[in-house]
């Protein structure tokens, strides 16, 4: 197992960590709708630049978890003795479900070019150029090759994972704890935690 460590944050080669976990304010640990009813606005680390377009990227977020939310309500509860086998079909059930109501979903419907290019002004802005450079080289030397990058997706859990600096997650839009950014190459995700589907993804977001 290869880990590449630069100031300021850790890149893990090949490990089933959430991007961005460690980082996520506590309030998010908390039920979806109290989560959201405590942000009712962008983070006070993200600048009025950027606030109006963050703000409206959460509300797209929000819209697909309660959707989620809904789907997985109606799947058969797991009991807590469930045996792998079944933990592992109730997650197949739900990536399906997931799937059928998200049939016409496509890059950019939560990452829209707007969101996007903020993103990546936020991104470009708060990378030291050193890190710039290690970022560049762990993702030349990542584990990807053979990963299909499509929305409704799964992705896998052993593929490469990147993690960034803590001061970067406080100036993005902010995620409730059901998904999760993940780097694949130079593409920025956004992951479903419980069924590993790409919720979306945006192109060219390491600089």
């Amino acid at each position: 197992m290869k880990q590449n460590r630069f100031k300021g944050g850790v890149f893990t080669a090949g490990l089933a960590v959430a991007l961005f976990a460690s980082a996520l304010p506590a309030s998010l640990s908390a039920s979806p709708a109290h989560a959201w009813q405590q942000k009712q606005a962008a983070p006070a680390g993200v600048s009025s630049k950027h606030r109006k377009a963050f703000t409206a990227f959460e509300a797209r977020v929000k819209e697909y978890v309660s959707l989620r939310e809904r789907i997985e309500g109606r799947l058969p509860k797991l009991s807590k003795d469930a045996r792998p086998e079944e933990i592992e079909a109730h997650k197949t059930a739900f990536q399906e479900a997931v799937r059928k109501a998200r049939a016409a979903a496509k890059p950019g419907d939560l990452f829209t070019a707007e969101v996007a290019a903020h993103i990546r002004e936020v991104i470009k802005s708060e990378l030291r150029p050193k890190e710039r450079q290690e970022v560049r080289q762990t993702v030349l030397e990542s584990e990807v090759k053979g990963v299909a990058l499509r929305v409704n997706q799964p992705y896998p859990e052993s593929q490469e994972l990147i993690e960034m600096p803590p001061t970067l997650l406080l100036r993005l839009p902010q995620l409730p704890k059901q998904v999760k950014y993940r780097y694949f190459e130079r593409n920025l995700m956004l992951v479903d935690r419980e069924n590993g589907l790409i919720v979306d993804f945006m192109p060219d977001a390491l600089p």
